[in-house]
């Protein structure tokens, strides 16, 4: 946990953001995943943690808005729970290290919140993921539960979404310890990125480096020679001389903040020269948004950035053609980068997703786009600083897409359908870094991990 005194100034100033009511924040329980003794590795809802830092299951934190009181309804572990796992801190022992004066059994919140509810009260909470916490807010509130996140509070998702964008000094710390996790997880999969290995074998040893620094990973390990696949999922492959290999992995640590970070390597350990012109192409890319991001910038502005980079590279090697500015305004690009350029980081590794995708990365100054590729940005806003987001560039050939396009021969002005042809089987390469927004500019967090042509083979060599 931080000092209480960081929690303590976290819900005041949440309170100043809003207008009165109760906010309720429930924490996460357990979730078997066969039999109910079996289950998950625990992961608290991020922002309870936030707030209350507290990563025991079954807690509830609740901040009075009009009294500024604070209150957590927990339960105690009894003879049996230290049987099986030891003695555990009482929640008057939490609430000494996070501030909350006011604790009671968690028998107790359905009186505190009826008790509300009768005085005519607002109860602000924010959109649950979980079917346990549905229940449990139609249990409280008398609202059924697939009607939950028809009825939450969007001035409580503003006021968390605003104070959770911008990392304190210690969130910035912790998130950068992730990314030097990370740089052992990536270093690892290139020295192991040679011939007849199992891709499975990669992602074991990966996820392993997380979990000895208190991980676990920060998201499933996304690990294939299938990188034109954004978020594969299958390591079944044995790796092959001359094929890319994407591994984008991160760190969690046991703070829960997150690291995102992805290479490409090329297997066996040396770039063939058409490998490494779509690879310089997208690191070009990558440290072109690198050099621009600063406050006052929209995000939008650096994902079109990133686009024309990416058009100008396969310009440069024959696969698109005409004017650049007009090529993006086009879309044309998407073809081959039908992603957005990143996304916010903090706890979570999509940070504050759950709550919105609009809220966190738009606002009433920049509207989603509906065209294909530019849909999925999910960051657009203007850049602040105490920002921690990603820069992810890409160059995918994936076949069934290209089919449907050269099938409507569509954008065909700017794209050379013909010399397409010889990278269909070429799979796909991201780069990704993690950044902070600083006052002037930004810089990237953690380690260096290797990221040139130069950087890896030279790794892969040694």
């Amino acid at each position: 946990m931080f000092s209480k005194e960081i929690y303590t100034a976290r819900r005041k100033n949440l309170i100043k953001q809003l207008s009165g009511g109760l906010v309720i924040f429930p924490g996460n329980s357990d979730v078997p995943f066969n039999y109910p003794a079996n289950t998950f590795t625990f992961r608290q809802d991020s922002s309870f943690l936030y707030f209350f830092g507290v990563k025991q299951p079954d807690v509830i934190g609740i901040t009075d808005v009009d009294s500024g009181e604070d209150y957590m309804f927990g339960n105690d572990v009894d003879i049996d729970d230290i049987i099986w796992m030891g003695q555990q801190p009482a929640m008057k022992e939490f609430a000494q290290k996070n501030g909350v004066k006011i604790t009671y059994p968690l028998s107790k919140i359905d009186d505190f919140i009826a008790k509300a509810l009768s005085q005519g009260r607002k109860i602000h909470f924010l959109p649950a993921y979980r079917a346990q916490t549905k229940l449990l807010l139609e249990k409280l509130l008398g609202i059924p539960a697939n009607e939950i996140n028809n009825n939450v509070s969007e001035e409580l998702i503003k006021a968390v979404v605003k104070l959770r964008s911008i990392k304190e000094a210690g969130e910035i710390e912790d998130i950068e310890r992730t990314v030097d996790v990370a740089y052992k997880m990536h270093t690892t999969s290139m020295k192991m990125a040679f011939p007849g290995i199992k891709e499975q074998e990669i992602y074991g040893q990966i996820e392993g480096v997380a979990l000895s620094h208190g991980g676990p990973v920060s998201f499933p390990v996304i690990l294939s020679v299938n990188g034109q696949i954004l978020h594969n999922h299958h390591h079944e492959n044995i790796i092959k001389s001359g094929q890319l290999m994407v591994t984008d992995a991160g760190a969690e640590s046991p703070m829960h903040y997150c690291s995102d970070i992805t290479r490409t390597t090329p297997v066996g350990g040396k770039f063939s020269q058409k490998q490494q012109e779509i690879y310089e192409t997208v690191l070009n890319a990558n440290l072109e948004v690198i050099k621009n991001s600063k406050p006052g910038i929209y995000y939008k502005e650096m994902h079109m950035l990133s686009a024309k980079v990416v058009v100008e590279g396969l310009k440069a090697v024959g696969l698109m053609k005409g004017d650049t500015d007009d090529a993006v305004a086009n879309g044309a690009h998407a073809l081959f980068y039908p992603h957005g350029l990143g996304h916010m980081m903090g706890m979570d590794v999509h940070d504050m997703e759950g709550l919105g995708e609009d809220y966190v990365g738009y606002d009433n100054t920049v509207k989603r786009s509906d065209q294909f590729g530019l849909a999925f940005l999910r960051m657009a806003r203007k850049l602040e600083p105490g920002f921690v987001i990603t820069v992810e560039p890409g160059i995918y050939f994936i076949p069934a897409l290209i089919d449907i396009w050269k099938k409507e021969n569509k954008s065909a002005q700017f794209i050379n359908y013909r010399k397409l042809e010889e990278y269909r089987d070429f799979g796909g390469i991201r780069i990704e870094d993690d950044i902070l927004i600083t006052e002037n500019g930004c810089r990237v967090l953690g380690k260096p991990i290797p990221k040139t042509v130069k950087e890896i083979e030279d790794l892969m060599r040694k």
